[in-house]
Parts: structure tokens; sequence; C-alpha cells
């Protein structure tokens, strides 16, 4: 893990506390197999009453972090920006290669045969991170809505439920297993996608839209840290009449927390037997790939 040095700073003792701070929870959550985003560490150390929240201490704390990783304090692979990536094509040294990267990825539609169809739908483009793991371990699609989910997008989804819903060889029930935040806006969201998906598909009450966070019981199971309600958002006050002055974000819970809920949902709706058929049937397609592999040249051993 590279911690890189490209200038010197001379940080003052309350700032080297933060930094030691910040280098234990990325270690702690780095133990997991999860990397944290800027705005995760920060929450973990308001959890952890370390910081207060308010707008400016997030502010400090980002300028913080920013020097700490310049001055070579904090490895640079320890925090990612999930907004932001670069895309380009695959590339392999040889056609043993490919057919060797072939095998490792190949993966039969393991919910082709269950009762039901399962996607993930996450608000924050930022959280997509934690939930890929566990999502693509049980081989379920995972989506970022970046807020209410734009017409286009809710559109091809609704298309893609109708279609396993109306799936003539196997009528599925489908099923969107959605996270947001605990505010005014984080609460509708959900309302909102189960209404356009009822319109959408045409099949009103058909599509399950399962809210698993962040709920109430879940602040007051963790308790992450709390934020005033916006009360410029247009939902505020039917939000504080149900809830209160507070407001969650979702990227408070601990990230492991977030990959338990979506297993243990998705779980729920998996048929094991059928599921160990599946598996069963694609060791058997990995076998013939790997007889054709044995069967070609490796560079690497000639």
């Amino acid at each position: 893990m590279p911690k890189i040095k490209y200038v010197t700073k001379n940080f003052q003792t309350k700032t080297v506390a933060v930094i030691e701070n910040s280098n234990a929870i990325i270690t702690e959550y780095s133990e997991q197999g999860f990397t944290l985003t800027l705005r995760q560490l920060y929450y973990q150390m308001v959890a952890r009453a370390m910081i207060p929240n308010t707008a400016r201490e997030y502010k400090r704390i980002v300028s913080i972090i920013t020097d700490a990783r310049l001055a070579g304090l904090i490895d640079w692979f320890a925090i990612e920006d999930r907004t932001r990536s670069l895309r380009s094509n695959s590339h392999w040294e040889s056609p043993h290669d490919l057919v060797a990267s072939a095998k490792r990825q190949y993966q039969i539609d393991k919910w082709e045969n269950q009762d039901h169809r399962l996607e993930v739908w996450i608000e924050k483009d930022a959280l997509t991170g934690v939930i890929a793991g566990v999502c693509r371990e049980l081989d379920v699609p995972y989506f970022s809505c970046r807020g209410y989910t734009s017409i286009s997008a809710i559109w091809q989804a609704a298309m893609r439920l109708r279609n396993h819903a109306i799936n003539l060889d196997h009528e599925q029930a489908p099923v969107v297993i959605h996270l947001a935040d605990h505010d005014p806006s984080g609460i509708d969201m959900t309302r909102d996608a189960r209404d356009r998906l009822d319109l959408l598909t045409g099949m009103a009450g058909n599509v399950q839209v399962k809210r698993i966070a962040l709920n109430m019981n879940q602040v007051e199971q963790y308790g992450p840290p709390p934020n005033p309600t916006k009360l410029t958002d247009s939902r505020a006050p039917d939000y504080i009449g149900r809830f209160g002055d507070d407001s969650w974000e979702l990227d408070a819970l601990n990230p492991q927390v977030i990959a338990d809920l979506i297993e243990t949902t998705i779980l729920s709706y998996r048929d094991e037997e059928l599921w160990a058929d599946k598996v069963l049937e694609e060791e058997y397609h990995k076998d013939i790939i790997q007889t054709g592999l044995d069967a070609m040249p490796d560079p690497e051993q000639e």
C-alpha cells in the first residue's frame, strides 16, 4: 500500500491526532475488505465522537486528509472516489490468457429458475463500492439511482422487471431492494420508485420495492450521527411531523452493516436447492473451458 510523499507538511498536534485516527479507521475497514470514501471516513469519526458533525468540520477533515496524503501519511489506495473513474478496453497477453480470464469470469444466470428476480438500488453512487461485493457474490444486479431515478433509467428498469414477470418460460416476481438516506427526500425516493414502476410496468402492485435502509429501527440500533433536516426541502414538514427535526445519511452506517442487510434480504428470497443446482451446472461448464485451456499452448511455459 503506497504512502507517497510529494510535499513536506508540518502538522499541529491536534491535526496529527486526526490523521492517526483516520489511519486506524482505514485499517479497521481494510481488514474487513472495504475501501472507504472520504465522506464515509468522516462519518465514522463523527460516530466515534472524535469530531462534531458540522459542514465546517467536514471541510476541515477534507483539507487534513488531502494534506496528509500529499505528505505521505495516508495510503493513496485507502480512500476512493467512486463517482469518477477511468474506463478502458480490456487487454490480454495471449489467447491462453484470454481463455483463462474467461473461465474466471464465466457465470450462468443462477437466478433463472428462482421464483423471484431481485435488483439492489442505492441512492448514492459513492456507496456502490460498499454493495458491489455482496451483490456480485450473490449474482444480483445493483444500480446507483443518484437521488431520484431519472425517467430514462426507471423506464429501462421497468422493462427489465416486466420481462421477468411475464416470461413465458418461467414467471418471476420482481423485487427491488432499496437503500437511501433517512431524510425527507430519501424517504420519498422509495415511494417514488414504487409509484413509477407501477405506472411504467403496467403491473401495479406486482413489483415489490422493499426499503431495507436507512430505517428508524436502524437509526435507533446503530446510532448514526444526526443532521438537521433541510427546511428548504418541500417534504420537510411531513417528515418532521413523523420523525422530528433530525435526519440521517446512509453513509454513516458501518459498511459491513449495509452489506449484511443486503445479504440477509437476498437470501430470504433464494431457494437454496435451486441455487445449488445452478452452481453445479456452472462448475460443469467451467470444467469444459478448462479442458480447452489445457489443450492450448501457454506462452509462459514455453
